[in-house]
């Protein structure tokens, strides 16, 4: 299945993967040497603990590789702006609190609250893809709670 990302969040990816693989995977390596070179194994807890490192490294080395690997990047020069949609940014009143607030809906590994980006896959989100400008949203929050807010603009 594939996975949908920006631009950005694929080149921040395969960063990751180099990293891991020119100076974690080096360093793992070398630490089990160094355990190795301390003599019996069956009792070397450091040499385990290099071990699982050394597993758990390349785990998410190959995780990293299937992400990259299923990565579609999304084309933003055929975004619609008509709708709420992925990569869009949607400045919205909350009509409860009569505050503004402004999102821009990403994929799952690019959220980041910080910053007003919020994953596509929320309750938010849900509820406000496919929304125009002038349009209200009702959102059942999973705690019960409900949201309403309306559209005010949405753009790149």
């Amino acid at each position: 299945m594939a996975t949908y990302v920006t631009k950005e969040g694929l080149d921040k990816m395969k960063k990751e993967l180099e990293h891991l693989e020119s100076v974690e995977r080096p360093k793992v390596t070398q630490q089990i040497a160094e355990a190795r070179d301390k003599g019996d194994l069956s009792e070397n807890a450091e040499y385990d603990a290099a071990k699982e490192a050394q597993g758990l490294l390349e785990m998410k080395i190959s995780k990293l590789k299937d992400a990259i690997a299923t990565s579609k990047v999304i084309d933003e020069s055929q975004l619609d702006t008509s709708k709420v949609a992925i990569l869009t940014t949607v400045r919205l009143m909350n009509n409860a609190t009569k505050k503004e607030q402004t999102f821009t809906f990403v994929p799952d590994n690019e959220s980041d609250l910080k910053a007003g980006k919020i994953s596509v896959n929320t309750p938010i989100a849900k509820g406000l893809l496919g929304k125009a400008v002038g349009e209200t949203a009702e959102i059942v929050l999973p705690n019960g709670n409900k949201l309403s807010f309306e559209v005010l603009e949405i753009t790149l």
